[in-house]
């Protein structure tokens, strides 16, 4: 037999979701100042005068290239894009599912905002993993179902 449901942890429980909402925005924030800073070192790596003229040895020496490292470089900028794009969207997700949760309303929307932040591992792994195991409860659905929206 289960226990009676406690909407005071209930309300606990969503109250630690909206912070651990709100630190993973700043952590992934912090995390996607990585990308331009690892764009500038691989572009002072591929552009090198020294790494090319190892390349044109190499190739000169008759050792096969497996890729020419400027077109490697060229095609590889779009992962720092969609990196960008990937982690702007996380971001702003995740803020909506904060303020969603804070005002008790849209839990679909969060539901399925956890399951996207899923793929940052470790900590959006475990944040999206908590808040689908916070929000699937029946007495959550309730507390949602009670509030009124708020205007602002």
């Amino acid at each position: 037999m289960q226990p009676p449901p406690n909407p005071n942890k209930d309300a606990e429980h969503l109250r630690t979701l909206v912070i651990c909402h709100y630190v993973t925005v700043g952590l992934t924030l912090l995390m996607s100042a990585f990308i331009p800073l690892h764009y500038a070192i691989m572009r002072m790596v591929i552009t090198n005068p020294e790494f090319t003229r190892e390349m044109e040895r190499a190739r000169a020496g008759g050792q096969p290239m497996p890729f020419d490292p400027q077109q490697f470089f060229a095609l590889f900028q779009w992962f720092y894009v969609l990196a960008g794009v990937f982690m702007l969207a996380a971001v702003i997700l995740t803020v909506m599912s904060g303020r969603f949760i804070q005002r008790r309303v849209n839990r679909t929307f969060s539901i399925v905002v956890s399951g996207f932040l899923c793929l940052f591992f470790p900590f959006g792994t475990l944040l999206g993993i908590f808040t689908i195991i916070v929000l699937t409860r029946e007495s959550v659905a309730r507390l949602y179902a009670e509030a009124k929206p708020a205007l602002s």
